[in-house]
């Protein structure tokens, strides 16, 4: 890969219509910020709109799980890492950091992707040309200490 690992992300603006009755940046809304970060990840693995028109083939998010850190209000200004954790020839685990465009860290992010025919709709193996720019990444990422996070589980506390 031509590119520093991990990935990193494009800055991204938070919209007006994000922001809820807390003067901060709805839950819902650090979903899309990843989403829109990923996209840019994924296009440069070969899984933009471009996949989809010539292949028919795109990806699905399995499962997302979000680690809000610090809050976000209007006018912040945010970039997020894409980490590539490990694949098979069908999914993969991703890991993202959202980062103010000061350098805290606000979220985290952590999800399962598939690979997908569309005319399945199904889950199928990645061509050998995309799942090479996958493992390529993966690789690339393996050599980083793992980000702080991944794995993280819900559960409260237990005082013993």
């Amino acid at each position: 890969m031509s590119q520093p690992a991990p990935f990193m992300s494009s800055l991204l603006e938070i919209e007006e219509g994000w922001i809820d009755f807390n003067n901060h940046l709805n839950m819902g809304y650090y979903t899309v910020l990843f989403d829109r970060a990923a996209d840019q990840a994924f296009d440069s693995l070969g899984f933009g709109p471009d996949y989809v028109a010539s292949r028919n083939h795109t990806t699905f998010a399995a499962e997302f799980h979000i680690r809000y850190l610090r809050e976000l209000k209007l006018g912040d200004r945010v970039r997020a890492s894409f980490w590539l954790i490990e694949h098979d020839d069908r999914k993969f685990h991703g890991f993202q950091e959202l980062y103010h465009e000061d350098g805290w860290l606000a979220a985290t992010g952590e999800g399962m992707t598939l690979h997908v025919d569309l005319s399945g709709p199904r889950v199928v193996p990645m061509p050998e040309d995309i799942h090479a720019r996958v493992a390529a990444m993966a690789a690339e990422h393996a050599k980083l200490p793992r980000p702080e996070g991944v794995g993280a589980q819900i559960g409260l506390r237990r005082k013993r």
